[in-house]
């Protein structure tokens, strides 16, 4: 590994959409839309989750984990991202670029556990309904929210120091806009096998074990549902299940692809748009996701806004 040396410690240029300025514009835009939005959303989603005693249950308590994950996820990247995009400026400082490397696999690999364990829940709700209560109870909910949570800095405290310990030779452009680890590792100008080893070890822990045991969850439900002989009963079960399997689609489908492939054939401009999707659209529509296809979240909005004196939800 690269020792710490001054060369070692000098800013890093994130490269970004810098080689399309016509772009960048149109991206600043975008992407400023979709932080608005993400921040709206989430920070709406914990608020009633908090707020509104209908929602104190297990269902929303890890729907507004998910909403602070998502929050923090895309306010460590975006006003980065921003400023490199308004201007010719694009540089960040070493230690920013090691503090967001932290930060970015912190939440993102939480938020890879914490959708398993949202399948989970769903997985009791549909499969267990008249145990529900008694299984996640509210002490297993905190102990599965902070095994995520342990996970998450497991990665990152095992995969950051020997991603940011590689020797560069005095490369200082990373091509992409933020300091992702697949972007840095191919920078690197040593035999990086072994990191990518590491990293595809914890890629299959961190993101196939989680959506194997989100197949599992789901295949369960499944099966459970052919078995409603009424058709509101399925529709009902279709509804509690619709929007995690939609959000755990959209989250996974994009970052299994791009972390399990090896750095060699790592393409920079595809990877790029696709981080741009599930670290700023995902947590964006995730609350769009949510709330239009919930009653008992949209009737919480409505109660919150003062739209709606009362009356329950089913």
């Amino acid at each position: 590994m690269g020792g710490y040396n001054a060369s070692h410690l000098q800013p890093f240029i994130l490269v970004g959409f810098s080689d399309r300025p016509g772009l960048e514009v149109i991206l600043f835009a975008v992407v400023l839309v979709f932080y608005v939005l993400a921040l709206v959303g989430n920070a709406a989603i914990m608020l009633v989750s908090v707020l509104d005693t209908r929602l104190h249950t297990p269902m929303y308590f890890f729907l507004g984990n998910l909403s602070f994950l998502d929050l923090c996820f895309t306010t460590s990247i975006v006003p980065q991202l921003l400023w490199n995009l308004w201007g010719p400026e694009k540089t960040i400082t070493y230690h920013g670029c090691v503090a967001q490397l932290y930060i970015y696999m912190v939440l993102g690999s939480t938020e890879c556990v914490l959708l398993a364990v949202m399948s989970y829940d769903r997985y009791v709700a549909v499969c267990r309904p008249l145990h529900y209560t008694v299984l996640m109870h509210p002490r297993l909910c905190l102990q599965l929210v902070t095994m995520a949570w342990c996970c998450g800095f497991v990665n990152a405290f095992v995969m950051c120091p020997q991603t940011v310990q590689l020797s560069r030779c005095g490369r200082r452009r990373v091509d992409h806009f933020l300091c992702e680890m697949p972007a840095l590792i191919a920078m690197s100008c040593e035999d990086t096998t072994l990191v990518e080893t590491f990293a595809f070890a914890l890629g299959v822990a961190l993101l196939l074990v989680p959506l194997a045991l989100v197949l599992t969850s789901y295949g369960a439900i499944a099966v459970a549902v052919l078995r409603i002989k009424s058709n509101a009963g399925r529709k009902k079960a279709f509804h509690t299940c619709s929007s995690h399997l939609t959000v755990v689609s959209l989250f996974y489908g994009t970052i299994i692809y791009m972390y399990l492939q090896p750095a060699s054939s790592y393409s920079q401009d595809q990877g790029k748009f696709l981080t741009l999707f599930y670290t700023i659209v995902t947590p964006s529509i995730n609350p769009l996701i949510y709330t239009l296809r919930n009653k008992d979240m949209k009737g919480a909005l409505r109660r919150l806004l003062g739209w709606e004196k009362g009356g329950g939800e089913d």
